[in-house]
């Protein structure tokens, strides 16, 4: 049993481009969730303001609304290709965030703009992960890879959390930053010695070619027009607007805000905060590896998105640190199993043609994450933390439902 387990679990490491793909995700996720944490309480400790600290959060998914345009490239030039491109933008203003720290020169209007910069590109990371994965895994191993990919972020969030706290506290921003642009610049190495498919697809013929070269925006349509005529892909594209709207504000964005002014700890215990969710998130992670393929995957997905929601109603009037940390570590798990589920039934549904396009369409409803995390502002200042996260997890949970209904013969299936 053991042995089956464990070629189950590695049976995606087998494949070359996965081994250098995995490795490069792994050491992105850790400068990524380190860069969150530090300048993320940078901000709030410097300004003192909740509605800052979600622009902060905000600014991080810019892009989302450039990420249609990105699927169209990822789909003409390959996901490899794009993400080398994309990871040499994160080494450079890492670097940037470094040489100003190190000589006394940061402020947080600085780091605002440049995490704005920053998310021009962020978003479409994690998507260009995944659609690398689908051209270079068997659909059969579809589940475990994504399971596993989804472990690089997961398993950085607690080791870049801790390590990020750790280093700002005893070191200083200067030399936390040090280790984040060696972390970007050993993912742009190992992700460039991955395996690009797109290279050795079959070429079209000339005339098609040079259609193509000139008809990016008929091609983005195609693939927007595509999503829509989907009822699977529309369904999914629905979930992934509300989950950013009402779920990912809450325990990324105002993890900080929790941290300092419900719990009254500092950045250690926010970094604890952050390693809890994470830890019940590659739990999920790993059994993704076992979980139900085909027909059975989209009720996974909606039964963890509903738990998911309860469990968030929950932590909203949670006041005790002990007590959120155990609640944390379980919607770690069920959002985990809602996530990854969801990313392998939109990469199947998508197919190899049109993957980059719907990809990005997935990415721009990202978008609703920072309009959610900027309205989530405005509201804790009015009528406070545990009302505000009532709401929303209220209104994700009873949306959840009603996308489920709606898209039942796609999303729950009779047999």
């Amino acid at each position: 049993m053991t042995s089956v387990l464990r070629s189950s679990v590695f049976s995606p490491f087998q494949v070359r481009s996965y081994r250098f793909q995995w490795t490069a995700d792994l050491v992105t996720s850790w400068a990524l969730e380190m860069e969150f944490v530090i300048l993320g309480w940078y901000v709030l400790v410097e300004t003192g303001s909740v509605l800052l600290l979600t622009l902060f959060g905000a600014l991080q998914h810019g892009g989302t609304l450039i990420a249609p345009a990105i699927g169209v490239l990822s789909d003409r030039i390959g996901p490899r290709n794009l993400l080398v491109g994309l990871r040499m933008v994160h080494a450079t203003i890492a670097f940037t965030l470094m040489s100003l720290a190190l000589t006394g020169a940061l402020t947080p209007l600085i780091v605002l703009a440049l995490v704005g910069m920053t998310g021009l590109v962020r978003p479409s990371d994690l998507g260009l992960r995944a659609a690398l994965i689908a051209d270079t895994i068997a659909p059969l191993q579809m589940a475990g890879a994504m399971g596993m990919s989804r472990m690089t972020t997961d398993s950085a969030r607690i080791a870049g959390a801790l390590t990020g706290a750790g280093l700002i506290a005893t070191l200083g921003i200067g030399v936390a930053y040090m280790a984040i642009a060696a972390f970007y610049v050993a993912g742009v190495f190992l992700i460039s010695r991955a395996d690009s498919v797109h290279s050795k697809r079959t070429s079209k013929p000339a005339c098609d070619t040079a259609f193509t070269r000139t008809s990016a925006w008929a091609e983005l349509r195609e693939g927007i027009l595509y999503t829509w005529n989907t009822p699977s892909l529309m369904a999914i594209i629905w979930l992934v607007l509300l989950f950013n709207f009402t779920a990912f504000p809450l325990t990324n964005g105002l993890l900080p805000y929790v941290a300092k002014e419900i719990y009254s700890i500092d950045q250690a215990g926010l970094s604890y905060l952050i390693a809890s969710i994470s830890c019940g998130a590659v739990v999920g992670s790993i059994f993704m590896n076992r979980a139900p393929v085909g027909r059975l995957l989209p009720r996974l997905m909606i039964t963890s998105a509903v738990i998911w929601h309860c469990l968030l109603l929950v932590f909203s009037q949670t006041e005790g640190f002990a007590i959120g940390i155990a609640i944390l570590l379980v919607v770690g798990i069920f959002q985990s199993l809602s996530m990854v589920s969801l990313t392998v039934i939109l990469m199947n549904e998508a197919g190899q043609q049109f993957r980059g396009r719907v990809m990005g369409v997935r990415l721009l409803a990202i978008y609703s994450l920072p309009i959610g995390l900027l309205l989530a502002g405005v509201l804790i200042d009015k009528i406070g933390f545990a009302t505000t996260a009532s709401i929303y997890a209220s209104l994700g949970l009873t949306m959840t439902i009603a996308i489920a209904a709606r898209w039942r013969l796609s999303l729950w299936p009779a047999k």
